[in-house]
């Protein structure tokens, strides 16, 4: 995976990664909200679709030891795109799960 960051409200993100069966994407998008180990909102859009874009808002709550963590993805382009990317963030916060075990 390769990424390019500017958090800040306004800046740009761009990552690109290959998934297990050598497929190649990237994706970039907008921040649009920022707040210190609290939220992030930014938008979402593929390279090869654009004119797509979402929104994703990761939010971060103590939770006892621990924390609490919400994502949340919406106004996709139809529930075909809604499902994949369910499927896409449920991996990727899988394996975080396990790698922070």
């Amino acid at each position: 995976m390769r990424a390019e960051l500017d958090v800040r409200v306004g800046g740009r993100f761009r990552a690109s990664f290959s998934t297990d069966d050598g497929e190649y994407h990237q994706v970039g998008g907008v921040y649009r909200e920022v707040v210190p180990n609290e939220k992030l909102a930014f938008s979402w859009a593929w390279h090869s679709t654009p004119e797509r874009e979402s929104l994703v808002t990761v939010s971060l709550k103590p939770d006892g030891a621990g924390t609490l963590l919400t994502l949340r993805h919406e106004l996709f382009f139809d529930q075909a795109a809604a499902d994949g990317h369910n499927n896409g963030w449920t991996g990727s916060l899988d394996k975080l799960e396990q790698y922070i075990a």
